[in-house]
């Protein structure tokens, strides 16, 4: 098939934090590159379950500035809650014997939708060319093998895969360098880790699943700033998982619960026990009366710093959760992936401008605080296969683990 073809210094695929990160940061280094960004929702942020408590730690870096620059990053943690639940009673753990990885006093309560749709406002003011509603289909190869740029979705196509009238062939974006930041489980990122053996040497990857609900809830309920999470009911002995309560701003909570996806009762249905938990005196005192207004479900990725795959290969580079960064007992992984962005968009700089390797990379991974974090909490989701109990015994003795 005949189809266009636009040719880029760098074509990045995928507008979360990492994508974004990675070509703000481009455009910061060289404001002459060329960089394309590819987003399959119809918009930025779209496809990005709103509800965060946010880092900013590599915001800070990238744009420190960002409080000038009219960012929704508004609510600030107040105050800490961690509960552990009974069927109908809950026992609060006093916050301050939390170790600081666990603490969120420096922190925010954000909607990462709308943080992604500020950055693609920073990273269009300088230059990059952003295309919502175009899904990477393909992924293209030179002829020795490395990787040339990707083929967006043909467009027009009916439910049996044939062309209608409408039908448009997708279009070839080639680039240099190809970024791959497509999220959890990307399909194109997976297809590079086998076609590279990128996970050679590396732990099986482990996966949860979030569930997350927006609501607004009676103003005697709401306490903005307030971040809570809970253990325990309504699972089992046996299986790993946990609650988030995030109060935002205009009396909105984000509410969510993620469950491991190792869980062994094969008859376990996490959407039920994240509807049974909502039942829970200490929770439904706080949203009856209210309206959710938003919710959704998304794969997390678990396997931590043993199950990073080498993220350079010949011509690309994979960030974010589409390696997997994200660093599991902080239950963050925005400000990790927007930091693998930001190395990997020094690694192009130096790669097109002084014909180094994409190799590089690696050292520089390992040279940033960012291989530090995940390093030092290395150990603790690997500790929790020796069962539920020694789970509950971290949660009182993390600081031994981290």
């Amino acid at each position: 098939m005949s189809r266009e073809s636009m040719e880029y210094d760098v074509v990045i695929i995928g507008g979360g934090p990492s994508g974004l990160s990675t070509a703000i940061k481009l455009k910061q280094l060289d404001p002459n590159l060329n960089v394309c960004l590819l987003e399959k929702a119809s918009e930025i942020g779209a496809h990005i379950l709103s509800g965060n408590v946010f880092e900013t730690r590599a915001l800070d870096e990238l744009l420190p500035n960002w409080r000038e620059l009219n960012s929704p990053i508004k609510t600030k943690v107040t105050k800490e809650k961690f509960l552990f639940l009974g069927k109908t009673k809950s026992l609060s753990w006093p916050t301050w014997l939390l170790p600081a990885v666990q603490q969120n006093h420096e922190n925010y309560i954000i909607s990462l939708a709308n943080l992604c749709r500020w950055l693609a406002e920073q990273a269009e003011n300088l230059g990059v060319e952003i295309f919502p509603g175009f899904p990477a289909s393909e992924i293209l190869y030179n002829e020795d093998g490395s990787v040339k740029g990707v083929v967006t979705q043909d467009m027009g196509i009916d439910k049996d895969g044939n062309k209608k009238d409408s039908f448009e062939p997708g279009i070839e974006l080639l680039g240099k360098v190809t970024v791959f930041a497509e999220g959890c489980r990307g399909h194109l990122g997976k297809q590079l880790i086998e076609k590279f053996e990128l996970n050679k040497g590396k732990d099986p990857q482990q996966y949860g699943i979030g569930f997350k609900e927006i609501w607004e809830i009676e103003d005697k309920n709401h306490e903005e700033g307030l971040v809570m999470h809970t253990a325990g009911w309504p699972l089992d002995n046996n299986t790993y998982g946990g609650s988030f309560m995030y109060h935002a701003e205009n009396k909105q909570v984000f509410l969510g619960y993620v469950i491991g996806l190792d869980y062994k009762n094969p008859h376990l249905s996490p959407y039920d026990e994240f509807q049974r938990f909502k039942t829970h005196p200490a929770i439904k005192k706080i949203i009856e009366g209210g309206k959710r207004i938003s919710y959704g479900a998304r794969a997390l990725i678990e396997g931590g710093f043993q199950s990073l795959p080498k993220m350079f290969m010949p011509g690309a580079l994979l960030v974010g959760c589409d390696a997997g960064t994200l660093n599991m007992p902080k239950i963050k992984g925005s400000h990790t992936a927007m930091k693998s962005g930001m190395i990997a968009a020094e690694t192009i700089n130096e790669h097109l401008k002084e014909n180094k390797e994409l190799s590089i990379y690696e050292n520089k991974f390992k040279n940033s605080w960012l291989h530090k974090e995940l390093y030092e909490a290395r150990n603790v989701k690997p500790s929790f296969s020796w069962g539920a109990n020694f789970r509950n015994y971290f949660y009182r003795n993390r600081s031994n683990f981290i």
